[in-house]
């Protein structure tokens, strides 16, 4: 595929602007396999990058708090709390990043394409905010840098994820969302291994894997076939503007099913996310040195169980040209074992039952974003659209970590039955709304 995309239709009037950029279809979707060099560093890009993101996010934000607490900076029981203020913040930051860079990234006229240019500066952005966050004395210093590298993150995976619209047809959208998903996963697993390995020095724990993140994702931009826009877009009104946060739900009705499935599921993981580091360490009674490496390991059963289903799913969804049923029935499993958590009560179980949901989560990300891809409106605003659906998943990791420290302190604290059960209502809902959704099967 060239550099400049599909063939560019002309308005007729000869004059290289966009009279109704919403009437005005300057790209169509790809209908020819993607370039396997573009793939394979796509793959080694997201797993490059979660490894770096997620790390942090998962172990490495617990650490920092619990050194913010043996400093004297943060009460000890105010631990979950401190760890609900930072989560929120940051999804705030991640929400309002990822669907302006997906809009601005629209409308790059940049002679280099639309995608390149933010995916590496959101990538170093997020590395500088991590050096801040590592070296934070307090928790106001460190919510400040997890809320940049939110904004840096999400500045890159807007565009990142677009170019999945603008380069894989439908027919491959499946086998490759999954392999992502995978990638995803690993990286995670990666991660959290680091975060083990480094959880004494924090300045190489966060910024250490970002660095690498940083090249990996300089020679995927590099070989990306990143389509140019032929003409600089119009100026936007204040009611574009706005506009750029919203996608009509009426108008695009499947669209807005599966936006609030995602946001369901993504709200139900976050609210365990929030304090699964002292769920470990207090209803599991964890010693607090071990807890990282009861996290790692329960990551790897996790991940190893997904990556043998999501591959799989994606390439029978593919196969099948059917999405739903694979979305819906691995969220409700998900439900299931979310509440599930509520009742075990040693390593040994948790370790089963992060097996299960690795299983079924895997179903769900070999598929999902395929599906997402599938009911997105125009393939010109794909990057706009994209961002839109990723405010499912910033808006509830924002409110998910507020919920939970709320619900944890209800009755006697911790309460972490209370917050699960929330969580597993939020996901079963979440998959009861793919029902509906009628563009695909």
């Amino acid at each position: 595929m060239s550099s400049s995309g599909s063939s560019v239709p002309g308005d007729g009037s000869g004059s290289g602007t966009i009279t109704n950029p919403h009437e005005h279809h300057w790209f169509s979707e790809p209908t020819e396999k993607a370039p396997g060099k573009y793939v394979g560093w796509l793959i080694a890009a997201q797993l490059f990058f979660f490894i770096a993101l997620l790390g942090p996010a998962i172990v490495g934000i617990g650490l920092k708090i619990n050194d913010l607490v043996h400093r004297g900076s943060i009460p000890e029981d105010g631990a979950i709390a401190a760890a609900a203020v930072l989560g929120g913040v940051g999804a705030f930051f991640a929400t309002v990043a990822n669907v302006v860079f997906g809009k601005v990234s629209d409308r790059t006229t940049s002679k280099w394409g639309r995608r390149r240019i933010w995916i590496v500066l959101g990538t170093v952005i997020m590395t500088v905010a991590f050096v801040i966050m590592a070296l934070a004395p307090n928790l106001a210093t460190a919510t400040v840098g997890w809320a940049l590298a939110q904004l840096g993150a999400n500045m890159t995976l807007a565009p990142f994820i677009a170019t999945i619209a603008d380069q894989v047809p439908k027919f491959q959208r499946g086998s490759i969302t999954a392999a992502l998903g995978i990638a995803q996963n690993v990286g995670i697993l990666g991660g959290t291994y680091v975060a083990e390995w480094f959880q004494t020095n924090m300045l190489v724990m966060f910024v250490g894997p970002s660095l690498l993140a940083i090249v990996v994702m300089v020679i995927f931009a590099v070989i990306l076939p990143d389509k140019v826009l032929p003409v600089k877009p119009p100026k936007m009104s204040f009611a574009e503007t706005v506009q750029t946060f919203w996608v009509s739900p009426t108008k695009y009705p499947d669209y807005a099913l599966a936006w609030w499935s995602r946001f369901l599921i993504t709200f139900a993981s976050f609210v365990f996310t929030t304090f699964r580091f002292f769920y470990i360490q207090i209803h599991l009674e964890v010693p607090e040195t071990q807890v990282a490496s009861v996290i790692s390991t329960s990551v790897l059963i996790y991940t190893i169980a997904l990556v043998a289903t999501a591959w799989a799913a994606g390439k029978l969804s593919d196969k099948l040209g059917k999405r739903k049923i694979f979305v819906w029935t691995s969220t409700a499993a998900f439900a299931i074992c979310t509440v599930a958590l509520v009742h075990i009560g040693s390593v040994s179980q948790y370790y089963i039952l992060e097996a299960v949901m690795g299983a079924a989560y895997g179903v769900y990300v070999g598929v999902d974003l395929a599906l997402v891809v599938d009911v997105l409106p125009n393939p010109d605003d794909s990057g706009k659209d994209l961002g839109v659906f990723n405010i499912a998943n910033a808006i509830p990791q924002t409110f998910a970590p507020m919920i939970a420290g709320i619900l944890v302190y209800v009755g006697t604290y911790p309460n972490f039955g209370l917050p699960l059960y929330v969580a597993g209502a939020a996901a079963l809902l979440g998959a009861a709304v793919i029902f509906p959704i009628k563009k695909v099967r």
